[in-house]
């Protein structure tokens, strides 16, 4: 080539869950009985009174663009949501909306890590973190759980802390292992946040999905210390069957979601 990539895309692999959607669909294709297992979908439909709500919105040409960060009414009833599901309080410029919980851990990753910084990731994960911090230009760093249970590792976190680190990712309830991190883990770590003056970047968007008297918990609901260090990312995806639809949303400090919004606005119009 007379020119050569840029440099972030020699540590960028792109998506194996993607890949894979790709090869089963082709496998079904051919004929093949498929039984897939490699994406967070659930076995059951978008419910009848939301996809009647979208053909509705399509028959009365509500089909044009939207502000970056969401129409009012949609963060209106995210706030509501949050207040009485999670005990969390935000203002409406503390939210945006995004194509997806996807593009909103990856453009909280964009504001918040760059070269030179590091991101904590407690393994095993989904994917995609990994490929976002990197390619935010940061490094991911490898924090492994609790053998056990799957809980977070606390001594693993703070081994892994550096002057460097700037956030962790966590998934609760987590993608590939089902776990759902204790309060007293989630305090636990959002001490060492407050501590080393990192943030908490929490992925809820399974936050439905619990079982055998399981509670999720929210850690952005601590104190205003710890929700000033956090980033909530949720959607309707999986409470709602609602993959396809790509709608997703992220909660924190109004200067972060601000620019997470500038993001938004650059790369996507397509959000409600």
């Amino acid at each position: 080539m007379a020119t050569t990539l840029a440099e972030r895309m020699n540590k960028f692999s792109g998506s194996p869950t993607s890949a894979l959607i790709a090869k089963v669909a082709e496998l079904k294709r051919q004929g093949k009985d498929i039984i897939s297992l490699n994406v967070g979908e659930p076995d059951f439909g978008t419910p009848d009174y939301i996809k009647v709500a979208g053909m509705k919105a399509i028959a009365d040409n509500f089909t044009k663009y939207t502000p970056g960060n969401g129409i009012l009414e949609l963060r209106q009833e995210i706030v509501k949501k949050l207040r009485e599901d999670n005990g969390v309080e935000y203002a409406l410029n503390e939210v945006t909306t995004a194509v997806g919980a996807k593009q909103a851990i990856a453009s909280a990753m964009m504001v918040l890590a760059g070269p030179g910084d590091e991101v904590l990731l407690p393994i095993p994960c989904w994917v995609s973190y990994t490929e976002m911090i990197r390619l935010a230009g940061a490094t991911p760093v490898f924090v492994p759980v609790r053998e056990d249970n799957y809980e977070l590792d606390l001594d693993a976190i703070e081994k892994a802390i550096t002057p460097r680190t700037k956030a962790i990712v966590i998934c609760t309830p987590n993608n590939p292992t089902g776990a759902v991190y204790s309060e007293e883990s989630l305090r636990k770590l959002a001490a060492l946040a407050v501590e080393h003056d990192f943030f908490v970047v929490a992925d809820e968007i399974y936050e439905k999905l619990v079982y055998d008297g399981a509670e999720h918990f929210s850690v952005a609901s601590i104190s205003q210390e710890v929700r000033d260090r956090t980033v909530t990312v949720n959607g309707f995806s999986k409470a709602y069957a609602m993959t396809g639809w790509r709608l997703g949303y992220a909660c924190g400090p109004a200067p972060i979601i601000r620019i997470m919004t500038k993001i938004h606005q650059s790369l996507s119009l397509i959000h409600i």
